[in-house]
């Protein structure tokens, strides 16, 4: 069974992006690197930032967590990464 990990990602500009993984390193390498397998979303817009990241026990709670996170204004995100506050308990 494959560990999870729910990251975020600042751009040059500042703005958070959100994704789940099961291996960060190599997602956070492709998403610099850009086409074709980083988020068309992020590219053209390094250098990036990888600020947050923690493991999440399956696929389904890390996609959660990802939604909720979204979900979250600006202002609670930088406060997650932080380490102000902590992500919900979601089972």
């Amino acid at each position: 069974m494959s560990r999870w990990h729910l990251y975020m990602v600042r751009t040059a500009r500042g703005a958070l992006y959100t994704g789940i993984t099961t291996d960060v390193a190599r997602r956070f390498a492709e998403h610099q690197a850009g086409a074709p397998r980083g988020a068309r979303s992020l590219r053209g817009k390094g250098p990036l930032e990888l600020v947050f990241s923690v493991t999440v026990n399956d696929r389904s709670v890390a996609s959660r967590l990802e939604w909720h996170l979204k979900q979250w204004p600006r202002a609670r995100k930088e406060a997650l990464v932080r380490g102000e506050i902590t992500l919900p308990e979601i089972g």
